[in-house]
């Protein structure tokens, strides 16, 4: 990078924070999954202001930044590409949860905050902030904002673009927008904070929010439920609803194959009992004690007579059900130490997720045989881990184009999307600009032209290149 540019970066956040050598910087510039890898000098500002400073200096310059959070993504929507020409702007410093108002069920934090420290920042008020996925303990809320997050809770709560009443975004030219009010209600005109989620850092930096708190849930009630196949899950899932209600919080499917792959690649985080009595098995969570609200127990003796259920195991404490999340959100831990799995998050209409993941499936093992799936995810919204991975361990990645094409055929054919929650990244984008409608492309560039003309932020990244 040009050297100029690097001494006004320094002035403008402190030098210390302003990181140029290979060692340093190796970290920032490379994603979760290993595989997408970049170059460039990290920039790590402190407040609002140095953001706003160094967008100031990349919009003259006309030099590309890459804002980045906790660097989870699967898709390598913050890692930059390799001719060393970008800022990666990393927002991690902006660290601070700054106001509970627990009159107004709501919290105001960086967008450095890690997902796990809001959790427990929060719990200590008596609310309870229902984000949460298996890399909570590392990402932070700008990603989660800026990738439209999803998670376990969606069913109950929503995901981040629902979880956000407001946000402080600094514009490519550096202008700062500050709209934290926390309301609920605010029929003023467009509202403009959820053009920023969800937008991938195409945009514009996030660098605070207003986030919905809720009380925390008088007990919960969790259960690993063993069933026949997908579509016997889907039937329980109908029953749970229509008992439970508002009350039925988390409900997502996995293969057996998942929880025995997770004991096996992380001993510590035992099952309850036998699981390959089952090929499938449900997790499913009641936030209201049996006392006060529906009895999940009493949900599923009535499924075990209709025949939904073929096995169960009822969280008998707290401590049940933290293991029972455990292994659920340790898939993709168990997935990676095996290796060699192509990611794939999709979603499509509920009742249609069975004939999909059967479909697809037999289509992918025709066309390659030694194909090894691994099937988890968010039942309870539409959202499936459709992961692909082989044996030998190479050949997932030497047809990976093949196994996508079958694989977004076959959601597209359903009117489904090829990116529920992780975002488009690099890894999707060329499948991205094929298959989304041209008129909503078009209004996506035209709105990425008018915030940011000189196309500074996040290029190769869910955009169309600029001509």
């Amino acid at each position: 990078m040009n050297e100029e540019i690097v001494r006004r970066l320094k002035e403008a956040v402190g030098e210390q924070h302003v990181l140029t050598g290979e060692k340093e910087t190796a970290p920032f510039l490379i994603d979760w999954t290993k595989r997408f890898k970049g170059k460039a000098v990290v920039v790590r500002p402190g407040s609002t202001e140095e953001v706003s400073r160094v967008l100031k200096i990349a919009n003259e310059t006309k030099t590309p930044v890459v804002p980045q959070a906790g660097a989870t993504t699967l898709t390598g929507g913050s890692i930059p590409d390799a001719s060393g020409r970008a800022i990666l702007l990393s927002v991690s410093r902006l660290n601070k949860v700054e106001d509970i108002d627990t009159a107004n069920d709501t919290v105001t934090v960086g967008a450095g905050v890690i997902l796990e420290n809001l959790h427990k920042a929060v719990e200590e008020k008596g609310r309870f902030f229902p984000l949460s996925f298996a890399a909570k303990g590392s990402a932070e809320i700008g990603g989660a904002l800026a990738t439209n997050a999803g998670g376990t809770a969606v069913l109950r709560y929503g995901n981040m673009r629902d979880l956000c009443l407001g946000l402080e975004v600094v514009l490519p030219d550096g202008r700062v927008i500050t709209a934290l009010n926390g309301l609920r209600k605010d029929n003023t005109g467009y509202d403009l904070k959820q053009l920023f989620i969800g937008s991938e850092g195409t945009l514009g930096v996030i660098t605070r929010a207003v986030l919905k708190l809720y009380p925390l849930p008088k007990g919960r009630q969790t259960a690993l439920v063993g069933v026949a196949s997908p579509e016997a899950a889907v039937e329980l899932l109908r029953r749970t609803r229509n008992e439970a209600g508002p009350y039925l919080t988390g409900f997502e499917l996995m293969q057996a194959k998942c929880l025995i792959r997770v004991h096996e690649q992380l001993p510590d985080i035992g099952l309850p009992g036998p699981v390959d009595d089952c090929p499938w098995w449900v997790l499913v969570e009641v936030s209201c004690s049996a006392d006060n609200g529906p009895n999940l127990e009493s949900i599923l003796g009535d499924a075990f007579e209709a025949g939904e259920v073929a096995n169960a195991y009822l969280a008998q404490s707290l401590k049940d059900s933290v293991a029972f999340w455990s292994i659920r959100e340790s898939i993709p831990d168990a997935d990676a130490r095996v290796g060699n799995n192509l990611h794939n998050d999709v979603s499509l209409k509920i009742a249609l997720i069975p004939e999909f993941l059967s479909v697809t499936v037999k289509r992918l093992r025709e066309a390659y045989p030694w194909l090894d799936p691994s099937l988890y995810g968010h039942l309870g919204d539409g959202n499936i881990h459709f992961n692909i991975g082989s044996i030998p361990y190479n050949l997932a990645f030497e047809n990976e184009e093949g196994i996508r094409k079958i694989t977004y055929e076959e959601v597209v054919k359903r009117n489904g999307s090829i990116s529920a929650e992780h975002g488009i990244g690099q890894l999707k984008r060329e499948h991205f600009l094929q298959l989304k409608n041209p008129i909503e492309l078009e209004l996506m560039q035209r709105i990425s032209r008018a915030i940011d003309p000189n196309g500074i932020m996040n290029p190769g990244k869910l955009l169309p290149d600029r001509e």
